[in-house]
C-alpha cells in the first residue's frame, strides 16, 4: 500500500523547526501538551477557520481571546485599510491615540490616564515597574496559575504554557528577581492577610487576574476579591487587575466593573487591538503621573500607539457597545457550557464547565476548580483525547487543558449546537 503522503500542515511544521524554536513562535501552539501536530491557519471568517490543508474549524480559541467579533470584521478590516494607506508607522504621536486613551478611560472609571504599549507583557512589566517606583517598595505579591507575561519577575509558578509543559518557573530568571516575587494561592483570602502581616510595609504591588484564563478559567470568590482591595489599600500597595485577557471580553465594565472592584491600575490587551498588537496600562493619575516623561519611573517602545493597530482597537470596541452585545454573548457562551455538561453528564463522564461573559473553562472533574491544585487534579489525559476528538470533528478548542476557551459574537446558535452535538457523539463513544 503506498505511503500517504504528509498533509501540508505536517509539512509546514516540518519546515518550521529547523529556525523557529519548536517549530513556533509561542510555546502552547507547538500542540506539546496534546500531541500531534500544530494546525497551520490561512484565513479566518466569522467564527471559522481554515488551516493550511483547506479545512474548516468553529474556532473556539479566537487568536486567545480577541476576536470578540469573530474573524475579519468587515468594519474592523476597513478600518485597517483606510489607515495603512496613510503610513504603517511614525514614532511620533497621532490623534487615533487620543481617541482610543479618551475612550478607554470612559470605558474604564479606575483609569484617570492611560498609556499605549504593544503586548500584554509590555503592560504588566510596565505597570509593576510603575508601582514600584511610586511605593519605593520592592516586593511583588502575584498568586499560583495566573500569567502575566514573560517578564522575568513573574515567571514563578506561573500559568499558560509553563503551566502546560509541567514547569513551575523559567530558565533564564536569576535568582534575585525572583525573590523579590511572593507567591501565594490564588482565591485564598487568609494567605493574602498572612503575608500582608509579615511583609506589608516591603509590598509595592499585589498582581492579579481577576478572573483567571491562563490555567483554565478560575473564577475569583468575592471574598478573595474584597481582601485584596481592603489590604491593599491598608498597607499602602498598589492593587493591579490583568485584564489583557478578560478587559471587554468579560464584559464592557471588563472584570472590574463586572464584580465591582476598583484597581489602582490595570492592564489590557487583546481585545483593546481587535487582533492587532496593542495593549495598554493604566490608572489613578498619582500614579500615572510617575512615569516618564513627567516623572522617574522610565517606559518607552518605538511602536507604541501604532496607528494601524489603534484604528483596528477603536473599530472593535465602538462595535462591542452596541446595546445587548454582552448580554447576546454571554448567552451564548453558558450555551456551549450548558450543552457540554449535559452530554457528558447523558454519558456518565465526569465533566464540568463554567463561563464568565465570552470566557469558558472545560474541566474533566466532577466540579469547577476553584485552586491551582484543584486545576492540576483534572484529568489532563482526558482533555487531550477530547480534544483531538473535537478537532477531528472540525471543531477548535485551545490545545491545552489549562487554557479558557472564547466565544464571539460571530458564533451562531446553529454553529454551538453542532459542537454539542459533536461532544455529545464523542461522549457516547468512550462507553
Amino acid at each position: 500500500m503506498t505511503a500517504q503522503a504528509p498533509s501540508r500542515n505536517q509539512q509546514l511544521f516540518e519546515r518550521a523547526q529547523r529556525h523557529i524554536p519548536g517549530g513556533v513562535n509561542s510555546p502552547v501552539r507547538a500542540f506539546r501538551s496534546v500531541g500531534g501536530t500544530p494546525l497551520f491557519f490561512q484565513k479566518g471568517a466569522g467564527s471559522q477557520v481554515q488551516d493550511a490543508d483547506g479545512r474548516w474549524y468553529t474556532d473556539y480559541v479566537g487568536s486567545w481571546g480577541p476576536m470578540i467579533l469573530g474573524h475579519a470584521h468587515p468594519e474592523v478590516i476597513a478600518a485597517v485599510q483606510a489607515a495603512v494607506v496613510d503610513g504603517l508607522s511614525f514614532g511620533a504621536p497621532t490623534e487615533r491615540e487620543i481617541e482610543i486613551a479618551d475612550l478607554l478611560c470612559d470605558l474604564v472609571p479606575s483609569m484617570d490616564m492611560v498609556r499605549l504599549v504593544s503586548s500584554g507583557t509590555e503592560a504588566t512589566m510596565s505597570a509593576i515597574r510603575l508601582a514600584r517606583g511610586f511605593t519605593g517598595r520592592d516586593l511583588l505579591v502575584k498568586f499560583e496559575g495566573c500569567y502575566h507575561g514573560h517578564s522575568d519577575s513573574l515567571l514563578v509558578k506561573a500559568g499558560s504554557g509553563l503551566l502546560t509543559f509541567g514547569n513551575p518557573s523559567s530558565g533564564g530568571v536569576p535568582a534575585g528577581i525572583a525573590e523579590n516575587t511572593v507567591v501565594l494561592p490564588y482565591n485564598d483570602p487568609q494567605a493574602l492577610a498572612e503575608a500582608f502581616q509579615g511583609y506589608g510595609d516591603k509590598i509595592a504591588a499585589v498582581i492579579v487576574e481577576p478572573v483567571v484564563g491562563n490555567m483554565n478559567l478560575i473564577a475569583p470568590t468575592a471574598e478573595f476579591l474584597k481582601a485584596m482591595r481592603e489590604l491593599t489599600a491598608q498597607h499602602g500597595a498598589v492593587l493591579i487587575f490583568d485584564e489583557v485577557m478578560t478587559g471587554f471580553r468579560v464584559g464592557l465594565g471588563s472584570a472590574q466593573g463586572h464584580y465591582g472592584i476598583t484597581p489602582d491600575l490595570s492592564t489590557f490587551g487583546k481585545v483593546v487591538g481587535g487582533g492587532m498588537p496593542l495593549a495598554a496600562f493604566g490608572g489613578k493619575r498619582e500614579i500615572m503621573e510617575k512615569i516618564a516623561p513627567l516623572g522617574p519611573v522610565y517606559q518607552a517602545g518605538t511602536l507604541s500607539g501604532n496607528p494601524i493597530a489603534v484604528a483596528a482597537g477603536l473599530a472593535t470596541l465602538k462595535l462591542v457597545q452596541q446595546k445587548g452585545f454582552y448580554e447576546a454573548l454571554t448567552v451564548k457562551t453558558r450555551t456551549l457550557c450548558d450543552g457540554l455538561v449535559a452530554a457528558a453528564q447523558k454519558h456518565g463522564i465526569a465533566f464540568a464547565a463554567q463561563n464568565v461573559g465570552g470566557m469558558f473553562g472545560l474541566y474533566f472533574a466532577e466540579q469547577c476548580p476553584t485552586t491551582y491544585d484543584a486545576v492540576l487534579a483534572c484529568d489532563k489525559e482526558a482533555f487531550n483525547r477530547f480534544f483531538h476528538a473535537m478537532l477531528d470533528a472540525g471543531h477548535y478548542f485551545a490545545p491545552s487543558a489549562f487554557e479558557a476557551g472564547f466565544v464571539s459574537a460571530a458564533h451562531s446558535e446553529a454553529e454551538i449546537a453542532a459542537t454539542v452535538a459533536a461532544a455529545d457523539a464523542y461522549f457516547a463513544s468512550l462507553k
